[in-house]
């Protein structure tokens, strides 16, 4: 009979091992899910800087566009006007 506490030691040996080995799975899936989940939020997070850099850059180029031509259309007055070129 010792050869079939063996085996039985064996079969046991191996059952424990594969739950230990599901158990890590699942530690290790659970994990994968929140840093998904984290991702996920920063990706978020990134977009929504994204879209209020855009908001603002289209905000900036709202006043600064006008003003530029402002500034050409006055250097050009100033040249006509005093006939430098």
């Amino acid at each position: 009979m010792s050869r079939d506490d063996e085996i039985v030691q064996l079969l046991t040996d191996l059952r424990d091992g594969q739950r230990e080995a599901l158990t890590r799975q699942r530690e290790q899936l659970e994990l994968a899910r929140v840093e998904a989940e984290r991702m996920r939020r920063i990706a978020d997070e990134s977009v929504a800087l994204q879209r209020s850099a855009i908001d603002r850059a289209k905000h900036v180029g709202r006043i600064v566009l006008p003003l530029i031509i402002l500034l050409i259309a006055l250097v050009v007055w100033l040249i006509v006007k005093y006939r430098i070129l």
